[in-house]
């Protein structure tokens, strides 16, 4: 048996020598045969190069219509080589590009996997020039689509990702040397100008000096940087100054500039159809100016964003890992947004349980003009969360929660927030004008206190305009919610979600100017007012029926029911109230609604059917199958001039106007909005 079994490990170990052997000198010949091609393409890299070019050349002019130029090209090194000359003119536009000289290798080992790897850069003097002139570009070959040959393939956003970042990154030579390059982006009249005096990378470290517009600035994008790894650590600071960018507020109207950006790539995985990504991007004294953010310059001291990012197939994520800073405060997001099957937009937002102090001087500087300086005691907490699938945006999810704790205002900063409460001045504007002082309070003759105000007027605005103001705080989500599906269904802001309080705390205490920043102001205010109970439900009521527009100039119940009806507000039926809370979303239209004899149009009936129809179900009023008072609305002969009869031959200035175009189609659809917030807002509380 022993004998049996050497036999065999004797014949085993005699193959496996022969096959090894047989190996050894195929793995030879092939490196032989490596070796031989190698001296053959190194004793003709010349001519190879040069029918490279041509075929380069060549394409630039059939697809590209570029007439591409190459001086003396040759090799200066065993992977380098050298060109004196380049230019590329496209047909009939302004010059491309133009280099005086260029040294350029590549890496050899990736090189023979199909990876084109730079591995040193050396260009002396030249240009890029962008130019757009009227509908003319010298750029317009980038966005020349390719003909596409057979199917197109499914787009994989993690595979478009991690080519994309490749493609960055090996462009990044291991060496570089940059002098007197310059970039310049011409569109008409206006442009921009960037001269690379240097830069330069030399063992991962980048320096760069960078002269903005002749010498207006001097700019410096310094770090490392490490294409292997896909890792870089850079900052962008400017010579004595802060770096700005006027051509962006030229040509959008965005006033920018920063002390210091920097950026930080540290991982770059792909792995299993998954690319991830971490890094984090900061600023120094970022000043932001633009008329659809704020009214002023909004100042952030620091920001810091650090991000954890996921990118599937289907899918782009910012991770709840991600932190954003701004001072003291840290908040952690969520985005998600899903491509396919179909879109699916996902956010969430979330802090640990904050000092209510720190949370409002980490606000920048300028963004909340009102609550600069006020002085809080306590904690806060914030959750959102928002979901929408555009296939049911019907279903939107959204819930927006800021828990408090032992919460106090001590000192409030520059608008006092208890005003409401007191005589105060109140000023309405017109597209950015002051219109006239108006005094709230009981020494103007207009002022009318709440309780001699028509119940019918007090519950037709409230049906109409906030159902369930008297309980809630400030808000309700799913009016907002509802507010969310309209908008994206049609694409366009065709439903607000507006409460009593937040119109009341725009017209007394915000600029009338149409901001981002105002209207998170505007919520802000709103729960401060509605959760530290600064002023009781009836005292806001009461004051947003004293001020807000009722008509062209008109402002307050006390004006508004004298000027249609020339009546006290005690004294308006039905019909007159439930008129008045028709206009409150558009006042300028008021006169519209009536004919030249003074009786309202036919296609309000509707209006006041659902309106009144809402009152009697709450009890409000009595069931009336008549028109709710419709038929005795009546506007003071006085006015009746004002409305166009209808064989008139001038034109009805009314119906001109774009701001008082209220038609058909808008009253639909302002009727199906109170039918559908009766059924999901809470029922109020009747006024008496």
């Amino acid at each position: 048996m022993f004998q049996k079994l050497s036999s065999f490990y004797t014949k085993y170990q005699i193959t496996i020598q022969h096959y090894a052997r047989k190996a050894a000198w195929v793995l030879v010949s092939l490196v032989f045969l490596l070796f031989i091609a190698g001296v053959i393409a190194f004793l003709k890299r010349d001519a190879i190069l040069n029918v490279l070019i041509a075929k380069a050349k060549n394409k630039a002019k059939t697809e590209y219509q570029i007439k591409l130029e190459i001086d003396n090209p040759h090799f200066s090194g065993l992977r380098t080589v050298s060109f004196d000359r380049i230019t590329a003119v496209p047909d009939h536009r302004d010059s491309l590009l133009a280099l005086h000289h260029l040294d350029v290798s590549v890496q050899l080992l990736p090189l023979i996997f199909g990876d084109v790897k730079l591995a040193e850069l050396a260009m002396d003097s030249g240009f890029l020039h962008l130019v757009k002139r009227d509908s003319l570009r010298n750029y317009d070959f980038l966005f020349r689509k390719k003909k596409e040959n057979g199917e197109r393939a499914e787009l994989n956003l993690a595979s478009l990702g991690n080519r994309l970042l490749n493609s960055v990154f090996y462009k990044i030579p291991e060496d570089l040397d940059v002098q007197n390059f310059e970039l310049k982006w011409v569109e008409d009249t206006s442009g921009v100008t960037l001269t690379i005096d240097q830069a330069k990378i030399d063992g991962g470290t980048v320096q760069s000096n960078i002269s903005v517009n002749n010498g207006a600035a001097v700019w410096h994008v310094n770090g490392e940087v490490d294409p292997g790894d896909r890792q870089l650590d850079l900052t962008w600071f400017a010579d004595g100054k802060k770096v700005e960018l006027p051509y962006l507020e030229k040509r959008l109207g965005l006033k920018l500039n920063f002390d210091q950006l920097s950026t930080k790539l540290e991982d770059v995985s792909y792995f299993a159809g998954k690319l991830k990504m971490s890094g984090y991007w900061s600023v120094k004294n970022l000043l932001i100016k633009h008329p659809k953010i704020a009214a002023h310059e909004v100042i952030v001291p620091d920001g810091l964003l650090n991000a954890e990012v996921a990118v599937g197939g289907k899918y782009i994520e910012l991770s709840e890992s991600s932190v954003i800073q701004l001072g003291k405060v840290a908040l952690n997001p969520f985005v998600r947004f899903t491509l396919k099957p179909h879109k699916i937009y996902e956010l969430k937002l979330h802090t640990d349980e904050l000092e209510a102090q720190e949370v409002f001087n980490s606000f920048p500087k300028g963004l909340f003009e009102s609550l600069e300086g006020i002085r809080v005691q306590g904690k806060l907490q914030y959750d959102l969360n928002f979901y929408l699938d555009e296939k049911e945006p019907d279903k939107v999810a959204f819930n927006s929660e800021l828990s408090k704790d032992n919460f106090k205002i001590l000192g409030y900063g520059k608008t006092n927030l208890s005003k409401i409460n007191g005589t105060f001045m109140y000023t309405p504007f017109e597209y950015g004008k002051p219109m006239r002082d108006i005094l709230i309070g009981p020494e103007n003759s207009n002022f009318t206190p709440l309780d001699q105000i028509s119940p019918y007027l007090k519950n037709a605005v409230l049906t109409a305009e906030d159902p369930s103001f008297f309980g809630h705080r400030g808000f309700v989500e799913e009016a907002i919610r509802k507010s969310i599906a309209t908008n994206f269904e049609r694409k366009a802001f065709k439903r607000g979600a507006s409460t009593i309080s937040m119109q009341l705390v725009k017209n007394v205490y915000l600029s009338r100017q149409k901001t981002l920043a105002r209207k998170i102001e505007e919520m802000l205010i709103v729960w401060l007012i509605e959760n530290q109970r600064l002023s009781s439900k009836s005292r806001m009521f009461e004051v947003y029926l004293n001020l807000i527009e009722w008509g062209q100039n008109i402002y307050g119940i006390g004006e508004a029911s004298r000027y249609y009806f020339d009546k006290h507000p005690s004294e308006l039926n039905l019909g007159e109230s439930i008129y008045l809370a028709s206009i409150v979303p558009r006042p300028k239209s008021s006169l519209y609604f009536f004919e030249y004899q003074g009786n309202l149009r036919p296609n309000m009936v509707g209006y006041f059917n659902t309106i009144g129809g809402l009152m009697a179900k709450r009890g409000l009023t009595e069931a009336d199958s008549t028109g709710y008072g419709f038929y005795n609305v009546r506007l003071k002969e006085s006015l009746r001039y004002l409305i166009t009869p209808p064989d008139s031959l001038l034109t009805d200035s009314l119906l001109n106007n774009d701001d008082s175009a209220i038609g058909n189609e808008w009253l639909e659809a302002l009727i199906k909005k109170q039918q559908a917030d009766s059924v999901a807002l809470h029922q109020p509380k009747k006024i008496k």
